[in-house]
This record gives structure tokens, C-alpha cells and sequence, in this order.
């Protein structure tokens, strides 16, 4: 079943400035996409949301409070971060990142399958991480994500410096494991893949969510787009 995530008031500051400004955000059964141009708060959510930044307020994964637990309870409690950047091991072939992972027993996420559904991963399986392009890296960043079976998934930017018909495999992966029920939070630039994985945008000015609107409508209005974030289209 997909974690049931609820965020209410969540605050960080770095020195004196508040970069979280409150923030509310539920995420129940179904993936939620959050957008919002650069510098609006985004990544340090994904942060706080892991414990990887102070933070006051609360998040609540299936009703039980994760804020404060430090990063390796919360991934324990079922909540996976694929982080902004990839961040390999250089040394490590694609093969023992993935083994620094895997779980015992049955798991639905097994190497096999990561292999399976990321067929390029398979191919340089005995490559180190420094030797991988963007794209492997990034696959190889979600699949370590998904090897840890979580409830939720947060993933930061993923779509960010892959070519088109990478960021294709990626959506149809992000709709692929949502609709096998894990749940997703998925920090988006590309408008593109951001209403294609999810049925809800959330918009984020500031620090907080300003607005939260159906993916349908934010593809269609351009003025809602270039008000709230101001992003030409090429994609």
C-alpha cells in the first residue's frame, strides 16, 4: 500500500532566513507532483522531509510522526529519497550499488527486476558510478530508491538533464510503480513529466504551497504557468 504522507506548518531556517514557511501538503494514495521555479524551497522540503535539515512543524507517514527521527529511522519507517544530483559512488560498480540495498526475503523490488525495467543498467552492471552518463546515473539513483521497498518515494528533480527520450522511460517507470501502489512526491522543473505522473500539482512560492490545481489545467493555462513559474517550454 502507498504511504499515506501528511505535512502541516513544516518550517526550516538556514541562518535568518526562513526557507520553509509553513508548509502544508498531503499526499494519500495517489503520486502528487510539487512545481516551482529555483530557489522557492523545494529541495530543502525534500530535506526536512528526511531528516537531512532542522525543521519544526509535522510530517506524518501513515499517521505516525517522523519529524525529528534523523534520516535512517525515517528510511527505516518506509520513506526513500532520490536526491537532487544523483550522488554515485565512483568507485562502486552499478552491481554493489545496488547490493548495498537490496533486501532480503521477497521484496517486490528485486536487482532482477531493476535489471528488468532499466535494461542499460544491465549493460554496464560492472561499471563504476563515475563512469556512467546522466541518464544511467539517474536510473541508477531510482533504483536504489526502489530496491529499499519503501511506502513513499520523494524524488527531486529527476527528469533534470536527461534527453527526451529518457525523460519517456522515466514517466512511464514513475507511472509504473504508482500504479502498483507506491506512493510518490515528485519535485518536478519539467512541466511535462510533472503532469504526466500525477493527476495534482502543487505549486510552491516562497516557501510555502501557494496553490494546489489539477495537472490538466496547469498544462493548458499558460498565464497560471508564467506566473507561478515563469518557464519556457522546450522541454
Amino acid at each position: 500500500m502507498a504511504g499515506h504522507l501528511e505535512i502541516r506548518d513544516l518550517q526550516a531556517r538556514f541562518g535568518r532566513a526562513t526557507i520553509l514557511q509553513g508548509v502544508d501538503l498531503s499526499v494519500t494514495g495517489q503520486p502528487l507532483s510539487v512545481v516551482g521555479r529555483n530557489g522557492m524551497g523545494k529541495t530543502t522540503m525534500c530535506s526536512a522531509l528526511m531528516g537531512m535539515v532542522p525543521a519544526t512543524g509535522s510530517v506524518k507517514l501513515d499517521q505516525a510522526e517522523v519529524l525529528g527521527l534523523g534520516t535512517g529511522r525515517i528510511a527505516r519507517k518506509g520513506m526513500a529519497l532520490v536526491p537532487q544530483g544523483r550522488r554515485m559512488f565512483p568507485s562502486l560498480s552499478v552491481h554493489e550499488h545496488l547490493l548495498l540495498v537490496a533486501q532480503k526475503g521477497s521484496p517486490a523490488w528485486t536487482i532482477e527486476r531493476v535489471y528488468e525495467t532499466f535494461p542499460r543498467l544491465a549493460e554496464r552492471r560492472r561499471n563504476g558510478g563515475d563512469q556512467l552518463s546522466g541518464g544511467e546515473q539517474q536510473m541508477l539513483a531510482i533504483s536504489r530508491a526502489l530496491l529499499m521497498n519503501p511506502k513513499l518515494v520523494i524524488m527531486d528533480e529527476p527528469s533534470e538533464g536527461l534527453a527526451p527520450v529518457i525523460v519517456d522511460h522515466l514517466i512511464e517507470v514513475l507511472r509504473a510503480i504508482t500504479a502498483e501502489g507506491m506512493g510518490l512526491l515528485l519535485i518536478e522543473q519539467n512541466l511535462r513529466v510533472a503532469t504526466a505522473v500525477s493527476d495534482q500539482v502543487a505549486i510552491m512560492v516562497t516557501g510555502r504551497i501557494a496553490a494546489t490545481v489539477a495537472s490538466a489545467d496547469l498544462a493548458a493555462d499558460r498565464d497560471m504557468q508564467n506566473r507561478y513559474l515563469g518557464v519556457s517550454h522546450g522541454h
